[in-house]
């Protein structure tokens, strides 16, 4: 296997427990807090059942977090949901993954969210439209070479924006407990239609694709000092500040706009903070989702690649791939490669329907993974680990019920969709064996 050449060069352990804690958080807070909460209010209508819905995506999310905690403290290797499938199911699972993530997975959410970052920057500067192509492709290129030069500028880049979207979140919900008065509802907010279950599973959807992203600090577990021990406390630390984070964020919604605006409105974060403080409060939480996009940008730019290394390491991509810089113990030719289709996609405007065709990809593979507990438990027998999943295996099993409601609530919602991307998924299989008889050939 052309694995040889990737053991010349090891990556740096310099990722302390801060800096993986922020890793965590910048990996889950994006765009969708400032915008999914009228989603949820629009169909679940009430106060009451707006938190409830919250509450249940926060649970589901913390055990999302016990099950990487206990994965990546057993497997402390590149690639983390790769490296989990690969060894539970063997490699055409990880690969599954890997090609995934890369043609769209990532590369899309690259794109989209860079989209989204360029658009309220340019919003801010006062430019046109037309800038936001360009905006957009230039951070992806800064943030790529950023990621190129070492891991360490990467994290340091990745705590500042994280610690500035904590404060635009902090801000927002500060305004909205001390500078305004509790909104008093113009309507009565309706009840929800027909089953109040099946209300709660619909808002359910958005719910968790807003907390997911914990995941995505289990690919650099190579380059986590003392992963054993840092790692399962960064994930449950940053989804705990996280789940708070959201809660706060709701509540203080409802108290400034009510159920009822806040169902009806497009931009929650922006409405509200306009209703206190005008044109500036506006312009203060489009600073805030600048920075909240720019930092979220970074943390896929800088993790994703580690799953394309390791995946080349293990004979199924290009041997160049699976090299690390001498001086940098990056992965540059996967970096690259990343920025370069995240840009195609940018440019070719097709990144949002890619990503509409496989936005269920996640949860398929969050599933996977929480199957793959059971499995390497199995295969680790009765060694001891200081951290093991609470109530598993009911907890782990409801975490993967959850994850299987979201893809089958995908599909249902969108079946045209959910059958264009389990084409480009399935695509993978045919390149999985060319890579695999290359392999079994060198």
């Amino acid at each position: 296997m052309p694995a040889g050449p990737a053991k010349d060069v090891a990556y740096a352990r310099k990722i302390g427990l801060f800096s993986a804690t922020m890793l965590v958080i910048g990996g889950i807070i994006g765009s969708g807090i400032f915008r999914n909460p009228a989603e949820v209010a629009n169909r679940v209508k009430t106060p009451f059942l707006i938190l409830l819905v919250w509450g249940m995506g926060a649970v589901i999310a913390l055990i999302g977090a016990f099950i990487f905690a206990e994965l990546g403290q057993r497997r402390p290797q590149v690639g983390g949901g790769y490296a989990y499938l690969r060894e539970a199911f063997g490699p055409l699972a990880g690969f599954m993954y890997a090609w995934a993530l890369l043609l769209v997975m990532a590369t899309g959410a690259i794109a989209a969210v860079a989209m989204t970052f360029a658009g309220y920057l340019a919003s801010l500067l006062g430019w046109p439209e037309s800038t936001q192509p360009a905006l957009a492709g230039g951070a992806i290129a800064l943030l790529t070479l950023v990621n190129i030069v070492g891991v360490r500028p990467a994290a340091w880049t990745q705590n500042v924006f994280t610690l500035l979207k904590l404060a635009a979140v902090g801000g927002l919900v500060m305004a909205a407990f001390f500078l305004t008065t509790p909104a008093t509802a113009s309507a009565t907010p309706a009840s929800p239609p027909g089953s109040v279950f099946l209300a709660l599973g619909a808002a359910l959807v958005p719910v968790l694709f807003a907390f997911g992203g914990w995941q995505q600090t289990n690919f650099v577990a190579e380059e986590i000092i003392n992963p054993e021990r840092n790692l399962p406390r960064a994930l449950i630390l940053g989804v705990l500040g996280v789940v708070a984070a959201y809660l706060l964020v709701n509540v203080a919604y409802l108290r400034a706009m009510g159920p009822v605006a806040l169902a009806a409105s497009t931009a929650p974060a922006a409405d509200t903070m306009a209703a206190i403080g005008g044109e500036t409060g506006r312009r203060l939480i489009a600073a805030g989702i600048v920075a909240s996009t720019f930092g979220f940008l970074n943390l896929v730019i800088l993790v994703s690649p580690r799953v394309y290394q390791a995946m080349a390491r293990d004979g199924l991509f290009f041997a160049s791939f699976a090299k690390l810089h001498p001086t940098w113990q990056t992965p540059v030719a996967a970096i690259l490669l990343q920025g370069a289709w995240a840009t195609l996609l940018l440019f070719s405007k097709k990144y949002g329907e890619l990503n509409d065709y496989v936005v269920f990809g996640d949860w398929i593979f969050f599933g996977l993974t929480a199957m793959a507990l059971f499995v390497i438990r199995r295969r680790d027998g009765a060694r001891a680990t200081p951290f093991r999943v609470p109530l598993h295996p009911w907890s782990t099993l409801a975490f993967v019920a959850a994850a299987i409601y979201v893809v089958l609530g995908s599909v249902v919602s969108n079946p045209g969709n959910a059958l264009r991307g389990a084409g480009l998924l399935l695509l993978g299989i045919p390149i999985f064996l060319f890579w695999r008889r290359r392999a079994a050939r060198s």
